[in-house]
């Protein structure tokens, strides 16, 4: 089967006897004819690197304009000194989130998920549970199993980039990816995978896309933190039992309907929004000028 729809997992999950992540693994080794065990072997290998990106991350190197780096380090010592206000998980999610970015934005190597400017918001939410032990590595490659069948769908049915749908088709989905999984791995069904997807997409629609200078660093850095708290938050409400009450499938066609009507400038262009400031103009006019 294709996954170009929520519901169409939610049906062969029922139908099947199945979790939602096993739906998924089907398709991939259906769609590639793979095994199993080669397919979660690949899965295992995007998980390991995403676990190194924030594991190696030292807050030492700074990206092309100067812009980005060292704040998940600032983000890390806090948490370990302070009595934080978001708690220890969150305070971990937030500084997850930032190596992450700060890694894409510094060329080290991360995992695009669903894109590489929006590689921190998964791996922010996971890599903490994992550390903490509250789930292994076999837990973590099912849970990207199930944001790996959600992008899938938001992909086919809206878009995944900036330069299609602005930052809502990025972060936006990621964060619905991570809602989801966080979802799944704590137990909770098909449909309240669907309301935590729904609820954390819509959060986030209509969000820009204005990148400083065009480069992957302001804002993009901190939205991928913005995108892990706001997922984290609709998968306790899809636990406790609250409901989008807005259609999952339908939430995704109307991202990409937003997407589609958004103007040219807050589609990744850096030609509007904080791209567009008087510090956006001057950063874009140094770095023409280093080139």
């Amino acid at each position: 089967m294709a996954l170009d729809s929520m519901q169409e997992i939610f049906d062969a999950a029922e139908a099947g006897g199945r979790e939602f992540w096993e739906v998924v693994l089907d398709t991939d080794m259906e769609e590639r004819s793979v095994t199993a065990e080669a397919s979660m072997e690949k899965m295992r290998i995007a998980w390991r690197a995403m676990l190194e990106a924030v594991d190696t991350y030292r807050g030492d190197r700074l990206s092309a304009s100067g812009l980005v780096g060292g704040d998940g380090k600032k983000m890390r010592n806090y948490a370990a000194e302070m009595n934080t206000l978001s708690g220890p998980y969150l305070a971990a999610v937030i500084a997850s989130a930032l190596c992450t970015g700060e890694s894409n934005a510094c060329m080290r190597r991360i995992v695009a998920a669903p894109t590489a400017g929006a590689s921190g918001v998964l791996p922010a939410v996971l890599i903490p549970l994992y550390h903490r032990g509250d789930i292994d590595e076999d837990a973590a490659v099912r849970g990207l199993y199930v944001a790996a069948g959600i992008g899938a769908v938001v992909g086919s049915r809206a878009c995944i980039s900036g330069a299609s749908g602005g930052c809502q088709a990025e972060i936006g989905t990621a964060s619905a990816m991570a809602a989801g999984t966080l979802t799944a791995l704590r137990g909770g069904s098909c449909q309240q995978i669907g309301h935590a997807v729904a609820m954390a997409l819509k959060n986030l629609l209509g969000l820009v896309c204005d990148p400083v200078a065009g480069l992957v660093e302001v804002p993009c850095v901190k939205r991928n933190v913005v995108g892990a708290v706001n997922a984290v938050s609709c998968a306790d409400m899809a636990l406790a039992g609250v409901e989008s009450r807005v259609p999952v499938d339908q939430v995704i066609d109307c991202m990409g309907e937003v997407g589609r009507k958004m103007s040219e400038e807050f589609r990744e262009t850096a030609l509007g929004g904080l791209a567009d400031s008087p510090f956006g103009r001057e950063v874009k006019e140094r770095m023409k000028n280093r080139v």
